[in-house]
């Protein structure tokens, strides 16, 4: 390739990827829902400027101000990780102490409901 020409956007890097390693359509999406909300998250910048700490600040805030469910963090977090190791080549390493969901308390609270 020219080193000129223009990098694929990130939406079309990821898509080959993802479909390369036969992933299902489902995960996919789930995946690339995640990514965008990292990126619009940390306002718009390419994830090639961010980096665990701003991984560790996006997943805090999921588990803090969303509170999202144990496994909602770990899918987005799935999907971070995917990104920056197969698709930018590029991997994240430590990103330090997240905050994260307690299931049991997810469970325990549920436990209360009645059905």
């Amino acid at each position: 390739m020219d080193s000129l020409s223009p990098r694929p956007r990130l939406r079309d890097q990821f898509r080959a990827v993802i479909r390369v390693n036969h992933y299902s359509i489902r995960t996919e999406k789930s995946y690339w829902y995640w990514i965008r909300y990292f990126i619009r998250f940390n306002k718009l910048r390419h994830p090639l400027e961010l980096g665990p700490a701003e991984v560790n600040t996006f997943l805090s805030w999921l588990a803090t101000d969303r509170q999202v469910a144990a496994a909602t963090q770990n899918l987005a977090l799935n999907a971070i990780v995917f990104l920056y190791s197969r698709v930018l080549e590029q991997p994240l390493g430590d990103i330090g102490d997240t905050i994260r969901v307690n299931a049991g308390i997810a469970y325990a609270h549920r436990s209360h409901e009645h059905y």
